[in-house]
């Protein structure tokens, strides 16, 4: 089967060498899609020009003026879309990189039925739609993926987790406004422009930092910068050994906090500086948990799951272990690779209430919990509860914000399921799961009755993860009840590409609607649409 990359507007069909912009074929010659393909199955990583000139011109020695050429051609061809001739970046002396949006492979059955017949929702470059941004009405801040300065790859996940951990930590101070990790992991190895990053995430202040670990111990360095007045607030270097690293994590926390937000309650810092476990073995299995998690495959899922338990097995007090091991079920579920319901769904029911009783104040541990005791176990309004708590817990949590919205849904809470998700999105306006936000936010104006709206989210949410069964059901079931049955029955079989076993029963089990009008609205629609009982 032919391989196509999917990228903002654009469609790349490798076995026919052609670009798509919103549907519609450009020219765009041999070498140049052979260059695009290499770049863009690199995205994000640095691609020599000798292996470029390799993709292009297998076999053949060539100047690099010709290359120089090719890419050219290609930065026009992108500039069709606003900003897209910079999704090809220079590196001097060393090639090119792809930094535009995340690509997505998928099937070419996939991606020409909905070329040829569904209608495109304008793609806004992440540039322009954070261009709107307004500046929230109290200090804003991201923190840019620290740097891994070890001089060993293999320590990546441990930069990534103090990354992580330090925005979890100040996410806790309801008086800051936190991008989510999700957003800010979108620049991760790029040089890029500190005030430009701000504005494309519509906040005022800016963290970077770096780590080195050698010998048993570990250096965090970290700068904060003002965007608004291009001034340095605070540069601090904190040492220590490995031992020490949640002290260390503490005081970058805690002067991150005393230079942009010094009237905060000392109660409250100390409540955000708990620790998540005091057992380094466990917190280091945790870490590399998270690393497999975030790669969101059926077997780095696994891994996560088992990293997650020896974390847990080492220190049978750390909450969140329990509860990301409970969310690893719920991935499982979704993406239907759990054979097993009767082993699994009592084991989650296991972890959830073991996460719940360890993390009453841990808004990650309710978060995962929550869900999971809402979609794998059933315990709808309980888990809506916990949920409910997480987000008071961490009002800049954008995945508990994102998680509490689909129980509400379901529910038949609509206007809050839609508020919850609007202020997800703008907590992590670049986020690689932003598709779960707007397929949310679809379904619930589907449920209210108001279908181009519905159809026009479900499109955004196909746009960003073309390979998400649940954002073609939400173009099929608000197209078919539109009126429009060929683009209804064109995502139906789109659908049953992806999974040829879908049935209407199949989706009613992965959206347990409460109210019984809005679960036989959305199989008759399905129906309509063509997809079988």
């Amino acid at each position: 089967m032919a391989r196509i990359y999917a990228f903002g507007p654009f469609r790349l069909d490798v076995e026919a060498e052609m670009l798509f912009h919103d549907g519609k074929p450009v020219g765009l010659g041999r070498r140049a899609a052979a260059v695009l393909r290499a770049l863009v199955e690199k995205a994000g990583e640095p691609v020599s020009k000798a292996a470029l000139i390799a993709a292009a011109w297998p076999g053949l020695v060539v100047e690099d003026a010709n290359l120089t050429v090719q890419i050219t051609a290609l930065r026009r061809m992108l500039g069709k879309t606003p900003h897209g001739g910079l999704w090809i970046e220079t590196l001097p002396r060393r090639g090119y990189r792809f930094v535009g949006p995340p690509p997505t492979e998928t099937s070419d059955a996939v991606a020409r039925a909905v070329n040829a017949a569904l209608p495109r929702v304008p793609y806004a470059s992440p540039a322009e739609t954070a261009a709107a941004l307004a500046l929230p009405d109290k200090p804003s801040i991201a923190v840019l993926p620290f740097k891994n300065l070890s001089g060993d790859a293999q320590h990546d996940y441990f930069a990534d987790g103090m990354t992580e951990e330090i925005i979890t930590e100040l996410s806790r101070f309801r008086q800051l406004f936190v991008i989510a990790r999700n957003s800010s992991f979108t620049y991760k190895g790029r040089a890029v422009d500190t005030r430009e990053v701000c504005r494309e995430l519509g906040v005022r202040y800016a963290l970077q930092g770096s780590v080195r670990i050698a010998g048993g111990r570990i250096r965090i360095i970290g700068q904060l910068i003002d965007t608004a007045s291009a001034t340095h607030l605070w540069a601090d270097r904190f040492e220590g050994g490995l031992e020490d690293v949640f002290d260390l994590q503490d005081r970058v926390t805690a002067s991150v906090v005393g230079a942009i937000a010094p009237k905060l309650e000392h109660a409250e810092i100390k409540r955000a500086q708990s620790k998540p476990t005091e057992n380094l073995d466990a917190y280091d299995y945790y870490l590399r948990g998270l690393a497999s998690f975030h790669q969101s495959t059926k077997s780095s899922i696994l891994d996560a799951l088992r990293l997650f338990r020896q974390a847990s097995e080492l220190d049978p007090d750390f909450a969140a272990a329990f509860g990301l091991a409970a969310w690893c079920h719920v991935r499982r579920k979704g993406s239907r690779w759990a054979t097993d319901p009767d082993t699994e769904i009592p084991e989650t029911k296991r972890l959830v209430w073991k996460a719940l009783e360890l993390g009453r104040d841990d808004a990650i541990a309710l978060c995962s919990a929550g869900y999971a005791l809402s979609y794998v176990v059933g315990d709808m309004e309980q888990g809506a509860a916990f949920l409910d708590q997480a987000v008071d817990i961490n009002p800049n949590l954008a995945a508990a914000l994102t998680l509490c919205g689909w129980p509400k849904l379901w529910l038949g809470e609509l206007d809050n399921a839609i508020q919850l998700q609007a202020r997800a999105m703008r907590l992590s306006p670049r986020d690689s799961q932003s598709f779960l936000m707007q397929a949310a936010t679809g379904m619930a104006h589907f449920c209210a009755g108001r279908y181009a709206e519905a159809s026009s989210w479900a499109m955004l949410a196909f746009n960003n993860q073309p390979n998400w069964v649940m954002s073609l059901a939400g173009v099929a079931a608000s197209n078919a009840l539109l009126g429009r049955p060929d683009l209804a029955s064109k995502a139906v079989a789109s659908m049953l590409d992806l999974d040829p076993e879908l049935t209407v029963a199949c989706l009613r089990d992965w959206t347990p609607f409460r109210q019984r009008e809005h679960s036989v609205q959305w199989a008759e629609a399905l129906r309509k649409a063509g997809l079988p009982d």
